[in-house]
């Protein structure tokens, strides 16, 4: 049988917008209304029989209670990173602890940020065996309810590779309880491109997956996409946003394909998500 490793906890104060490491294997404590919360990472890996090649490593970030006071399990922002990246990317680069917990002190609802690692898959089934998709949904999923989440309140977001993952991911409804998808910078296709091989195995692989022709069935899901206005994907992207049926928030800001562009909007993708996680 295959089991999750053994997690590594540890308790994070965040103060100056900075991490301060407060101890091991700890829980956090309250903290006065209006300041941030005590954060708790638990990272481990796993075996996995949809990526039999190495561990599947992964990390959870969940904020203290604050002074106002939260009880019960907390709902869950998977995230989904980009290409020749990790689990750790939304953490490292775009510094998302520090985040969440300015959010969770402004008042916006905590949640807690669950991230895997999907290879240079593009989140989706490959010739290769391959299978990240039913590794989140099967296996990934299951792991963070065991730990104490509420993955009946679910939220999805990703960036680059990440972005495409979450779009699809959602279109296809493999995630009955996700109530809300944010992509920021989505590597998206509209037609098949047989010189890359990485993205797609086929042109029906690239049909099965085709999240132009999947864009209907995100009708009634609340979304958000955005780009920067010196990203080389803005035109694709401004091409996907024009044809998305329903209400969809988001935009085009300064900035390119880059981590200080996904910083700069990741406070306001918090707020999204926390509104529909609520």
């Amino acid at each position: 049988m295959r089991t999750p490793g053994i997690p590594r906890r540890t308790l994070l104060g965040l103060g100056a917008g900075a991490f301060a490491a407060a101890s091991l294997g700890a829980c956090a404590g309250r903290t006065p209304a209006g300041e941030p919360p005590s954060m708790t990472m638990e990272t481990g890996s796993f075996a996995s029989r949809f990526s039999p090649q190495e561990p599947t490593g992964w990390t959870t970030m969940v904020p203290g209670p604050t002074g106002g006071g939260t009880s019960g399990p907390l709902p869950v922002a998977l995230f989904l990173h980009g290409a020749h990246a990790d689990h750790s990317m939304v953490f490292e680069d775009l510094h998302a602890a520090d985040v969440l917990a300015q959010h969770v002190a402004r008042g916006g609802t905590p949640f807690a940020i669950a991230a895997v690692d999907g290879g240079d898959s593009w989140w989706h089934p490959r010739a290769s065996g391959t299978d990240t998709q039913s590794m989140v949904v099967e296996e990934f999923l299951p792991l963070l309810a065991s730990q104490g989440l509420d993955t009946g309140r679910l939220a999805l977001f990703g960036l680059s590779m990440g972005g495409f993952g979450a779009l699809l991911l959602a279109s296809q409804h493999r995630l009955p309880e996700l109530r809300a998808v944010a992509a920021m910078s989505p590597a998206l296709w509209s037609q098949y491109d047989a010189g890359r091989s990485d993205t797609f195995d086929s042109a029906a692989d690239f049909a099965a997956n085709d999240v132009f022709a999947l864009r209907p069935e995100l009708e009634s899901l609340p979304k958000r996409i955005d780009c920067g206005t010196a990203d080389n994907l803005l035109f694709i992207v401004k091409d996907y946003v024009k044809d998305l049926p329903g209400e969809h928030k988001g935009g085009f800001q300064d900035g390119g394909h880059d981590s200080g562009y996904w910083r700069s909007i990741l406070p306001d993708v918090f707020s999204f998500l926390g509104t529909h996680l609520a």
